[in-house]
């Protein structure tokens, strides 16, 4: 159950992520392009799904680690999903149109591409210790 637990939240996280990604990239796309805006977006992303997984996905899990050491080694983790995800994303803008006028397309594509990675780096390797220990 607890497992089911983690994977929803992880779930809604994702969406938030999700959100504020689309959100920042369409604020910035006009005035650094699809592909650095997409750099920027991603990492406010990845602040606020840190934020999130911290406080309700992983909330009796715990990295041992300050918060600040904890945040980078959580940013270091998404990249790898984070490539995954930018590469699908660059893919889809630089192939088709519809997704270069749409960007939000590549975001939901890439995402959802990079969330098997990233869940289970955060669940096996950040978040692994129960709160108590």
């Amino acid at each position: 159950m607890k497992i089911l637990r983690e994977f929803f939240f992880f779930g809604i996280s994702g969406v938030i992520g999700f959100l504020v990604d689309t959100a920042v990239l369409y604020l910035l796309r006009e005035y650094c392009g699809p592909f650095i805006a997409r750099g920027f977006s991603f990492c406010a992303a990845v602040f606020v799904t840190w934020l999130f997984n911290r406080a309700i996905t992983f909330k009796q899990k715990r990295s041992g680690m300050k918060p600040k050491n904890e945040f980078f080694s959580y940013l270091f983790l998404m990249l790898g999903g984070g490539v995954v995800n930018y590469a699908v994303y660059s893919w889809l803008i630089t192939a088709y149109k519809i997704a270069l006028e749409n960007p939000v397309i590549g975001v939901a594509a890439g995402s959802i591409a990079g969330m098997v990675v990233n869940i289970a780096t955060s669940k096996f390797i950040l978040f692994r210790k129960d709160a108590g220990s």
